[in-house]
């Protein structure tokens, strides 16, 4: 696959659908080929903008000629989409939350296992450039091992008719904000090994502002997520010798700033282009080229560790979702 082009067929027209093709018209060797939503009117809509085939229905897009799949949709979807398109022999890059549960993520990480295939949750933050250049500075400047996380956001102007309010699309804060700050933690302290959560539901049935402390390997993590208040999306990740905040917002780097115990002050910049998407994108599509069905960078483990910091949330919190039991 060195030298061939890749075929992208899109599941799911949504808004991020828009962002991913963004950033796949900077991806070299990569195109989308054929599109499918579960609206035939916004397929249309978006084969028309952005050109390759509007399928009909799933099957169609997956008994064609594409290498590859994007999920796009929202949570409830993501495991059944998933597996089928590993079933048609589709490698696949998902959206986060990879599933709705772990018991599910495991499912469809088995099936890739056994079918040779790359599934990869789409997360996106540690492909940005100034990500990246953050890891690479502190290890020749280190503030030692982080043994402290805050990281949050709370973004209360969304309509009241927004699928992340919805609890038969799996929506809530926990489902489709603390993903990222799941990450952040994981990435920086290991594995977790303890979760404390609280939150509300202010009249809806999914959970509209959570809080959760975490006990990891290496520290402990503080994070919230919401919907009905407004939060500053920054976060702080604290050593020995210094503390860094990542500007807002924190998934969408572009700055941040090294303070250490000696008085000094580091500014990194680094702006990035094309919504975003784009690098991890790149990352997925080299994954492909040379024959890796796992991401050394977003791994199957840290996918679960991801996914049971949500479900442990989620618990405490009393949500479970449609044939969860």
């Amino acid at each position: 696959m060195d030298n061939k082009q890749l075929k992208i067929g899109l599941i799911g027209c949504g808004r991020i659908s828009h962002r991913f093709m963004q950033g796949l018209a900077v991806v070299d060797g990569a195109e989308l080929t054929a599109a499918w939503s579960r609206r035939a009117e916004s397929v249309a809509e978006f084969i028309g903008k952005y050109g390759g085939k509007a399928c009909s229905s799933l099957d169609e897009l997956l008994q064609s000629d594409v290498d590859a799949v994007y999920i796009a949709t929202l949570p409830d979807s993501h495991a059944h989409y998933s597996i089928a398109a590993l079933r048609a022999g589709k490698h696949v890059l998902c959206e986060k939350p990879a599933t709705v549960n772990l018991a599910q993520l495991d499912d469809v990480l088995a099936l890739s296992k056994a079918n040779y295939l790359l599934f990869m949750e789409g997360m996106k933050p540690p492909f940005y450039p100034l990500y990246q250049k953050l890891k690479a500075h502190l290890k020749t400047d280190p503030i030692g091992a982080a043994g402290y996380v805050r990281a949050g956001s709370a973004v209360a102007d969304l309509s009241h008719d927004h699928p992340n309010f919805s609890y038969q699309l799996a929506g809530g804060a926990i489902m489709q904000i603390a993903p990222y700050e799941a990450f952040l933690a994981l990435d920086w302290l290991g594995p977790m090994t303890n979760l404390q959560a609280m939150g509300r539901f202010s009249g809806k049935e999914v959970d509209m502002f959570s809080i959760f402390q975490t006990l990891h390997d290496n520290g402990y993590a503080q994070l919230y997520c919401g919907f009905d208040l407004h939060g500053k999306g920054d976060a702080l990740i604290s050593g020995p010798s210094g503390y860094i905040t990542i500007h807002q917002n924190w998934w969408n780097p572009a700055k941040a700033t090294i303070n250490y115990l000696d008085g000094r002050i580091v500014e990194l910049d680094e702006p990035y282009t094309a919504g975003g998407l784009n690098y991890e994108l790149s990352h997925f599509c080299e994954l492909i080229r040379n024959g890796q069905t796992e991401s050394p960078i977003i791994t199957h483990d840290l996918s679960r560790g991801m996914m049971g910091m949500l479900d442990e949330a989620r618990k405490q919190m009393g949500l479970r979702f449609e044939g969860e039991v």
